[in-house]
């Protein structure tokens, strides 16, 4: 497995730190293995503590009044979890678990902001990072409102193989489980509409769809189709 330190390293909330200020970040945190399915936060739980990914896979998802779970985010090795503690919230907005087992290292939320005193590029890169996400948010917003939804599935596609893409004799391939279901959601569309989009990309030869399996056949072609760069090459 990668080094703590270098996963560290390349996070967007601590690169720019030194291997000696890596090394006292790391030791001041704590490591947790989660089994597959297993809950690392909870939605409306107290948000206690900021996490790192070391290894795996976790999905970001919400429950709305209704019932209904909702994805939001798939975070790997590198991501954060539990934004929340560094906004100064008090719980959770929503659910993190373990699509694989994984890793993450964690800081209680006071030893965190011991943290960012000892090392000001910290907390630099916690606002940048907060700034990225809230873009991202209004992003996805704008989508939402303008877009047909064969266009954000598309888009939605196109993120996912950006974040977790792996080249294969068929094309890039998602490389964690994925269903039509996940799709609808994070494209803001119903899963008759998703299955719909993906089997006639199918017949296109831009997709393949498979049991919890999405491979881009084409991503170059899909991005041209719903006006993205494509930069999964």
């Amino acid at each position: 497995m990668e080094q703590t330190s270098d996963i560290l390293g390349r996070s967007e909330l601590f690169e720019g730190l030194a291997a000696p200020a890596r090394a006292a970040v790391s030791a001041a945190g704590f490591h947790r293995r989660l089994g597959e399915g297993e809950a690392l936060l909870r939605q409306g739980d107290a948000a206690d503590g900021v996490f790192l990914v070391l290894s795996g896979l976790l999905r970001a998802s919400q429950t709305t009044a209704e019932g209904q779970q909702v994805a939001i985010r798939y975070l790997g090795p590198g991501d954060v979890a539990g934004y929340t503690a560094l906004t100064g919230g008090s719980v959770h907005p929503g659910t993190v678990s373990a699509v694989e087992d994984s890793e993450v290292l964690g800081w209680a939320n006071a030893a965190f902001r011991r943290l960012m005193a000892e090392h000001p590029s910290i907390a630099m890169n916690a606002l940048a990072l907060l700034g990225t996400r809230y873009h991202e948010m209004q992003v996805r917003l704008r989508e939402l409102s303008t877009e047909p939804a064969a266009q954000r599935i598309g888009r939605t596609l196109l993120r996912l193989a950006r974040q977790a893409g792996r080249r294969s004799a068929r094309g890039v391939e998602i490389a964690f489980p994925l269903s039509r279901q996940d799709v609808a959601e994070m494209s803001g569309t119903t899963l008759h509409t998703a299955s719909r989009t993906l089997a006639d990309w199918e017949e296109r030869g831009l997709v393949d769809s498979g049991r919890l399996r999405i491979v881009l056949r084409a991503p170059q072609a899909l991005a041209e189709l719903v006006g993205e760069d494509d930069e999964t090459a």
